[in-house]
């Protein structure tokens, strides 16, 4: 079972807090939002900064295994101050917010054992993002943290009209591979080269489908790190398997911020 960190210290709030109050043009507004796949209902984290003018990106991003919390949020607010709209989408339901490793494990064991509803969840947070009047529609990316990185390949997977995708050390395991021909976008996977969680065989197979199905993609892998290597709660002992590594979590968000350069162009500010 794939591991990930369970949040201990709440370093995402006070970076949220430093966002609205050390850039002097940002102006960040975040809410709550509602919206619904079938019946039921899924409260995402919707963020923006109203000094930049006009339409303007879009980014959906895929939460790890304990849900909205203050982790993605706090990457969401991290990618409004880029000038993005970005969307912290919710996967398991409104309410459902797992409080440790063994709940998280249960719940997100249900969605990497349907896909089809995991893409249907992110479907329904797409077209929540689509739906906002800032959203330059043609100008939209899915990212995702652990589990949200698998469920942003699903993403793609299932044929979206989207610009890209990006997968922080998340699974890139699929039981449909031949579905990667329905892929329409650009694809980036960031990976720790010593992630027990997602081991070699796996990154062979995801690089076996992407090249049968002729997709435009990329593996950036990083030495040294283990799963969950962008979030500071994973701690620092990789010998957990998962752990926190800052050169890894930089490399990442820089590669990241350059693949959105070239399927975006640069943010207007």
């Amino acid at each position: 079972m794939m591991k990930e960190a369970m949040p201990t210290i709440p370093m995402w709030t006070m970076l949220a807090a430093l966002l609205c109050t050390t850039t002097a043009h940002a102006k960040l507004r975040s809410a709550a939002i509602d919206y619904k796949q079938g019946d039921t209902i899924l409260e995402g984290y919707l963020v923006y900064d109203d000094a930049v003018k006009g339409k303007r990106p879009g980014v959906l991003i895929a939460h790890e295994w304990t849900g909205v919390g203050p982790y993605v949020k706090g990457r969401a607010e991290q990618l409004a101050s880029l000038g993005y709209v970005a969307l912290a989408a919710d996967i398991y339901g409104k309410g459902i917010r797992p409080q440790t490793g063994e709940e998280a494990a249960k719940v997100a064991a249900i969605y990497r054992n349907d896909r089809a509803l995991m893409r249907e969840r992110m479907k329904a947070a797409l077209g929540a993002l689509r739906g906002h009047d800032l959203v330059d529609t043609n100008r939209i990316a899915a990212i995702g943290y652990c589990f949200g990185g698998t469920c942003a390949l699903e993403l793609a997977r299932s044929g979206a009209d989207i610009a890209g995708v990006v997968s922080f050390h998340g699974g890139l395991d699929t039981p449909s591979p031949p579905d990667a021909r329905n892929i329409k976008c650009k694809v980036l996977a960031l990976h720790g080269a010593d992630d027990p969680f997602v081991p070699p065989a796996q990154v062979a197979a995801f690089e076996q489908e992407m090249r049968e199905a002729g997709v435009d993609w990329q593996l950036h892998i990083y030495g040294g790190a283990v799963h969950s290597f962008t979030n500071p709660a994973s701690g620092n002992d990789p010998s957990r398997g998962a752990a926190y590594n800052e050169r890894a979590d930089r490399r990442s968000w820089q590669a990241m911020r350059m693949f959105f350069d070239e399927i975006f162009g640069a943010p207007r500010r």
